[in-house]
């Protein structure tokens, strides 16, 4: 199983980074999982800022040279393992505008006319690990769930990726938060992870 992570937080002190290095350590010990590829989008430096014009056209957006080996890690990848905190109710602004980009038209999905596109990366599945500040049921209760359904059917069940699996960690700035658990509750998941 191939697997790239893409991990967006631009603190290598972060719960978000020991989130990483646990999926890291897991992933080492599965058998089942022959290669993982990560892209740190901070790190990298990745521009997310969103441009169009008379050079740059949204229908091109899926030719664009500069997103290329982009475009290649989510082809390679098998799983796509998202890891990301939620702040003010969302992803970060650098892994939407990441999505923007490389989820593009004529790559991720095509518009067949009707109501819904045909997904283009059937096939593949996806796992999300987000940490938030709140009670793990805020995002449901207050939010109606907006995270979890823009990361799930907005984007990933649009682009044909439909097995997907959730972990949402509340409370993680509390001394109650149980850190420690959750962590070692990401590292047997990737230990074991068959498929």
């Amino acid at each position: 199983m191939k697997t790239l992570i893409i991990f967006t937080h631009p603190n290598h002190q972060s719960l978000c980074y020991a989130f990483l290095q646990k999926v890291l350590q897991g992933s080492s010990e599965n058998p089942n999982i022959t290669d993982v590829k990560v892209l740190d989008l901070y790190k990298e430096e990745f521009n997310p800022v969103l441009i169009f014009n008379k050079q740059k056209k949204r229908r091109d957006m899926h030719l664009d040279s500069q997103l290329k080996k982009y475009r290649e890690q989510i082809t390679w990848a098998e799983k796509i393992v998202f890891i990301y905190p939620i702040w003010w109710g969302r992803p970060p602004a650098m892994l939407l505008g990441y999505i923007d980009q490389i989820f593009a038209s004529n790559f991720a999905y095509k518009d067949k006319g009707g109501l819904l596109p045909e997904g283009l990366l059937k096939g593949k599945s996806a796992v999300c690990i987000s940490t938030m500040m709140g009670p793990k049921y805020y995002p449901l209760v207050w939010l109606n769930n907006a995270p979890k359904v823009l990361m799930k059917k907005a984007l990933l069940n649009y682009v044909g990726i439909r097995k997907v699996k959730f972990f949402e960690f509340g409370s993680m700035e509390s001394p109650k938060g149980r850190q420690k658990e959750k962590l070692d509750k990401i590292y047997k998941y990737f230990k074991t992870l068959n498929g």
